[in-house]
């Protein structure tokens, strides 16, 4: 067997229990991570890293007045001085410092970047800079250098390290911490400032305090990213104990996203806020991951639409989805909702204490008073040094001519101190500032100074004593600091608080709400849409009004065609290139804001894009058909059953052979009759039945309406069963004139018609034909101008005849196109 190494010079050897030598090292190791990298103190709120960082920027100088410095320094001047870890650890305290979406009251400034709510990392140190923000300058280091604090020599003896900030708020609370020791870890929510001076204030004048007095002080927690406290009985508990679970949610709102070409109408949840500590990016990735395994569901799209100005995240909803659910679904399944599990533990005298709201505020004030005994102190020794060195100077200057003498007879500056001792009777300070003293303070002025700065001094100290003696005017000095730091940097509150009794009530109601929504959504609403001449369209329930210039030719622009529908019905809108396109009425924006005046455009709400100009549009009845007549004269009659199948590609109702164009629809019933209108003046009157115009198929071309002469166009076409009424015909130099349709000879489709209207002059030509109307009707000219003509000023006469002069034109201005004015306007 080898013989023992005897490693002890002594030669004892000291037996030790492994479970004993275990136990005693762990517990070391345990105490050296609480209390030195872990826990806060309960004092200035801060651990060791971020105490050591605050204290090597003010060593550098970075007051939030001076420029920014570049993160590596700093981090190089705390490794090497203070904290002799890891430079990431280091930087990655520094970061959250920085963060305003991580500490509601940052104590660093910050230019470049240093990571986003998505967990996106910061640049590298050697790319981003830093200083002190103004709080942490002011109320943690401004008092630092006047002896307020303890200081320890550093890891190898070569600085002097604070153990502690001269805080003069309780930075534990304003911004919380959270730390993982052994065996312990801590989680304090941040706070808002004016509502912990308003308690702190009230502990003061009131130690004894009632709990529900200072919980309506301090309501709860305050977060930098805002979102909704469900409930106050975790914060009662957090408050009272020292632990406590507070449920926290993001903010949502529900918005209506109007339809577009490719899409209608949906709801869709906006989230704004997020609960504290929340990955935005991750969250929407945990979102659309339970999308798609099928556990979230009634969700159709997410988009993040957040910016600078901030959050915005759109969740859009499927048609037939409860939104109400989805959202109730989304704070189940997904972070949306969190419970922050609040445990306030601290460092208290150098052991680690879960502490009551109150205590932890105790234990600031019973530190603050402390350092503003020290500060006191420490000014008021500086003054009576002060005021004993201005009391030798003033008695050196009353008895000047002696000390002359003294300093002409000595052989050297010590011998002139001690005369100066023995003979006019100064302290030893006070003989070294006389023989310091420069020859300009001789002069009158400099002594009414010295006088001014003793007077000055003798009150200053008066006030240190008072201070100093008298622990109430200690605590009014407390209370102005808190006050001053309140009106500097407090703000409105985050965090807003939601009871959960009236949640329930609101969601049962949210219940109710959809589940009548989504009987309406199945049986539809009754609604009126509104066309305007310039092809906008608006949507209007029953008994709502419109603006006061819904039907107004101030804008331009008139409402000439007026339809009630139910919104579960699909309007059909015909395009000039002889397509229909399926709009639903629902999906028509209704009338509020800032469409009052006009609405949206038509076009805009087609489901597939197009450039064809809207020719109309109508609302399907059956049985019944549709009848379409094109510039170059073709007809064609077709059955509404045709229709059966449209959706959003669009359906081809008709089809044209050379250059021609959709010019009008008319949906008819069995018996009409229809009136065709040439640019020439001729009219052409026929019966809409099988043997005229026989139905035809959707892609059939259409029949001969009637015949044209060369570079004649039609320009117009009624239909209507009651013989009685009256055709107004009007030309595009403002003549017009009034006939009964029952003065024009039926015909047969195809024939030349009857000429209706003479010219005065070879430049003119019919533009519209219109049945009269109750209300007006207005022209549109080729300088965009709209005119108002009132049907009674139109005289009646027969088809032979010019008409009468009805509008005034300037110039070359020619009437184009003539509307009616919808007599259901609203």
């Amino acid at each position: 067997m080898a013989k023992q190494l005897n490693l002890l010079p002594t030669g004892q050897v000291i037996a030790t229990a492994l479970h004993t030598e275990m136990q005693r090292s762990y517990l070391e190791y345990a105490m050296s991570v609480i209390v030195g990298r872990a826990l806060p103190d309960v004092r200035d709120g801060l651990k060791p890293v971020h105490r050591r960082i605050l204290y090597a920027m003010h060593e550098l100088g970075l007051t939030p007045d001076r420029p920014y410095r570049k993160c590596a320094r700093v981090v190089g001047d705390v490794l090497g001085k203070y904290h002799p870890h890891g430079d990431q650890s280091v930087y990655e305290a520094l970061v959250r410092l920085v963060q305003d979406f991580s500490s509601r009251y940052p104590l660093l400034a910050g230019h470049g970047n240093f990571g986003s709510v998505d967990n996106d990392p910061p640049a590298a140190m050697r790319y981003t800079e830093t200083r002190l923000s103004p709080i942490s300058h002011e109320a943690m280091l401004a008092d630092i250098g006047e002896e307020t604090v303890e200081f320890i020599s550093n890891f190898d003896n070569s600085q002097q390290e604070p153990t502690v900030l001269p805080a003069q708020l309780p930075l534990l609370l304003l911004n919380g911490c959270s730390g993982i020791a052994v065996g312990m870890a801590t989680n304090i929510p941040p706070h808002n400032l004016g509502e912990i001076v308003d308690g702190l204030i009230a502990l003061i004048d009131q130690p004894e305090l009632a709990e529900e007095k200072l919980l309506e002080l301090i309501p709860g927690p305050d977060f930098p990213t805002g979102g909704q406290i469900v409930g106050t009985g975790g914060i009662k508990e957090a408050y009272t104990t020292g632990k406590g679970s507070i449920v926290l949610r993001g903010v949502a709102a529900m918005e209506e996203i109007p339809a577009t070409k490719n899409s209608r109408r949906r709801t869709a949840i906006v989230i704004t806020e997020l609960p504290y500590q929340v990955n935005k990016a991750a969250w929407i990735e945990k979102m659309a991951e339970l999308v798609n395994q099928g556990k979230l569901e009634g969700i159709s799209d997410i988009r993040d639409e957040s910016d600078r100005e901030g959050m915005r995240v759109v969740i859009e909803l499927r048609r037939d989805a409860n939104s109400h659910a989805v959202l109730q679904s989304l704070y189940q399944q997904t972070a949306l909702q969190i419970n922050f599990g609040a445990i306030m533990l601290a460092i208290v005298e150098g052991q680690p204490r879960q502490l009551k709201l109150r205590q932890l505020l105790e234990e600031f004030l019973k530190f603050r008073e402390q350092t503003l005994s020290r500060r006191y102190s420490y000014q008021l020794a500086e003054a009576q040094e002060r005021i004993h060195t201005v009391e030798g100077l003033n008695l050196a200057l009353l008895r000047l001519d002696e000390v002359i003498a003294i300093l002409r007879q000595a052989a050297d500056g010590s011998t002139a101190k001690i005369a100066l001792q023995s003979d006019i009777g100064l302290s030893e300070v006070q003989a070294d500032a006389v023989l310091a003293m420069p020859l300009r303070r001789l002069t009158g002025l400099e002594k009414q100074n010295l006088q001014a700065e003793f007077e000055r001094l003798r009150a200053e100290i008066e006030g240190l004593e008072r201070l100093l003696s008298d622990r109430r005017e200690l605590l009014k000095a407390l209370k102005k600091d808190l006050r001053s730091l309140k009106r500097k940097y407090g703000d409105e509150r985050r965090t807003r608080f939601v009871d959960e009794k009236l949640l329930r009530l609101e969601r049962e109601n949210n219940n109710r709400r959809d589940a009548e929504n989504a009987q309406k959504e199945e049986q539809g609403e009754e609604a009126v849409l509104e066309v305007t001449l310039r092809g906008y369209v608006r949507r209007l329930v029953n008994g709502q009004k419109p603006g006061k210039k819904s039907n107004s030719t101030v804008d331009n622009d008139c409402v000439v065609q007026v339809i009630s529908a139910n919104t579960k019905q699909d309007l059909v809108v015909l395009t000039s290139n002889g397509k229909v396109y399926p709009v639903k009425v629902g999906d028509v924006p209704l009338l509020s804001g800032r469409l009052s005046g006009r609405g949206a455009p038509l076009i805009g709400l087609l489901p597939s894009a197009t450039e064809s100009l809207v020719t109309q549009f109508v609302l399907p009845s059956f049985p019944a058909q549709m009848v379409l007549l094109t510039k170059l004269g073709r007809i064609k009659r077709l059955a509404l059953e045709e229709l059966a199948g449209l959706n959003g590609r669009g359906l081809t109702v008709i089809k044209f052979k050379d250059d021609d164009q959709l010019l009008a629809c008319r949906i008819t019933g069995a018996g009409e009759e229809a009136i065709l209108a040439t640019a020439g003046g001729r009219l052409l009157r026929f019966r809409v039945d099988d043997e005229q115009l026989q139905v035809l198929g959707r892609t059939a071309v259409g029949l001969q309406a009637l015949r044209l002469r060369k570079n004649e166009k039609l320009v117009g076409c009624v239909t209507g069963a009651d013989l009685e009424e009256n055709l107004i015909l009007f030309s595009q130099l403002g003549y017009a004139k009034q006939m009964p349709m029952r003065s024009l000879r039926r015909s047969n489709r195809g024939d030349i018609g009857t000429q209706g209207i003479s010219f005065t002059s070879k430049f003119d030509a019919l533009v519209s034909l219109v049945l009269a109307p109750s209300s007006a009707m207005l022209a549109v000219t080729t300088n965009q101008r709209l005119l108002q003509l009132p049907a009674s000023a139109i005289s009646v006469t027969g088809k032979e005849g010019t008409g009468s002069r009805i509008a005034e034109l300037k110039g070359d201005e020619k009437i184009i196109a003539v509307n009616v004015l919808a007599t259901g306007a609203r």
